[in-house]
């Protein structure tokens, strides 16, 4: 059975075994068994202390380690949304990521770069940057621009909903 829907998602298989296939700027990420998402958080703020990064080499090293460890995607966020963060605006939170984004890209064009973001602008800098995707925690609802960026961009799109952190 293959079923696929306007997004670009496949679903292949049976009750027992299911393959996704996401088109990400042109390049297939074929998910046909459990892959992992490393991520690196641009802030002194995150809920886990281990994922916070500040400089660029710092930032190299630890993607370099999350793809030697196994990563498929890179998740790159500057916004803190644990529980009582302050939100930094756009601007603020594109000094952090886009650098981030480019080195990435440049070092392992081979990994999937996914932006963690809830700002339109964030995520079609970013992708232009090199991201492949856009993880979204507010699902659309922090800035409403999101999802007609998102389906400008034509690149998968992760809504989550944060409940009360954000």
């Amino acid at each position: 059975m293959v079923k696929k829907n306007s997004v670009g998602l496949t679903f292949k298989g049976n009750k027992d075994n299911w393959m996704f296939t996401l088109n990400c700027k042109g390049r297939l990420l074929v998910i046909d068994s459990p892959i992992v998402m490393g991520v690196i958080n641009i802030n002194q703020d995150s809920f886990y202390q281990g994922s916070r990064h500040t400089g660029l080499r710092q930032i190299l090293d630890s993607a370099e380690k999350m793809i030697e460890d196994g990563a498929t995607i890179l998740d790159i966020g500057g916004q803190s949304t644990r529980p009582g963060s302050i939100q930094i605006s756009a601007e603020e939170e594109l000094v952090k990521v886009i650098s981030a984004v480019e080195i990435i890209n440049k070092n392992f064009p081979e990994v999937f770069i996914s932006i963690d973001t809830y700002y339109g602008r964030v995520a079609k800098e970013a992708v232009n940057a090199g991201a492949s995707m856009v993880n979204d925690i507010s699902a659309g609802s922090m800035d409403g621009s999101m999802p007609d960026t998102v389906a400008t961009l034509q690149v998968p799109y992760i809504l989550m909903h944060a409940g009360t952190t954000c």
